[in-house]
């Protein structure tokens, strides 16, 4: 990870990605740079060779909105990558952040008696790395029997049974990088617990490292994911990320299934199976 020169390494990796002929710019045989080159940049935006190049740099830190807005379309951003693309260029402290990085994380008590009172819906909360922090008991019944089941980062890519558990595997490992990206977010790109995620992954796993040059940005906020379990078979299931105010980088992820599916009767099974246990705050 390049933590002194995160806008330049965005930008970088984001142009890369840009086909010329989607921004109206002449192909040649003789191109021999992957998606636009940094000249072609500035002229989308509308700013200098010289500025740009200082901003991949890190010679120039701080744009104005209005280079920000302009390199955003220059380099087809979607509204969720253009506001990553204004973070970085306007970073600033995080509440919270440094009683968030003492210790191990907690959950809050009244937060994990909310979740226990969930006998039908599975419910984790999820710290910046996406690991599972707290659990209610079909929570933990959902993710359990895996190697990584505590960790969901590590889960899709370093687990033998990921790409059975899950059976659109590509489309959980784009988003699984695009929500660690956007959790762990500008002022927690030095943080150790991150580099060092971010370091095994990329050593133990191709895919991984693949992704992640994308840069791509997916906050974890909504969505409907398959799974495919080992003790009930498949599962159907659409699930929301709430954010946890009380505890900055937390996120609480509840999973439903739609009334009178198939699913929903799959999941009643799973929790049928389940002991009665109360939501637990894991040991992270």
């Amino acid at each position: 990870m390049d933590s002194t020169n995160p806008l330049g390494e965005y930008l970088r990796a984001r142009r890369c990605l840009v086909r010329p002929e989607d921004s109206g710019l002449p192909v040649s045989a003789r191109r021999r740079v992957a998606g636009l080159r940094r000249e072609e940049v500035a002229l989308l935006a509308g700013v200098s060779t010289d500025y740009y190049v200082r901003l991949e740099q890190g010679r120039e830190r701080h744009p104005s909105a209005q280079v920000v807005e302009a390199l955003a379309s220059a380099l087809h951003l979607d509204p969720e990558a253009a506001a990553h693309l204004h973070r970085l260029a306007r970073p600033g402290p995080v509440p919270g952040r440094a009683a968030a990085r003492t210790g191990r994380e907690r959950v809050s008590p009244v937060l994990l008696r909310m979740m226990e009172g969930w006998h039908r819906t599975p419910a984790v909360v999820l710290g910046p790395c996406m690991t599972v922090l707290a659990h209610n008991a079909l929570g933990r019944a959902l993710f359990a029997g895996h190697t990584y089941s505590g960790d969901l980062v590590r889960l899709v890519f370093l687990d033998p049974d990921a790409r059975a558990f899950y059976p659109d595997w590509e489309k959980a490992a784009v988003n699984t990088v695009g929500a660690l990206r956007s959790a762990a977010g500008t002022d927690h790109h030095d943080d150790p617990q991150l580099i060092r995620t971010v370091g095994e992954l990329s050593l133990k796993s191709k895919e991984f490292r693949r992704l992640w040059a994308r840069h791509d940005i997916r906050q974890k906020t909504h969505e409907t994911k398959r799974f495919q379990h080992p003790l009930v078979g498949e599962l159907t299931l659409d699930y929301e990320s709430l954010t946890v105010n009380s505890a900055p980088g937390q996120q609480l992820v509840v999973y439903q299934a739609a009334p009178g599916s198939t699913s929903e009767q799959t999941l009643a099974l799973l929790g049928s199976l389940t002991a009665d246990q109360p939501a637990q705050d894991l040991e992270v």
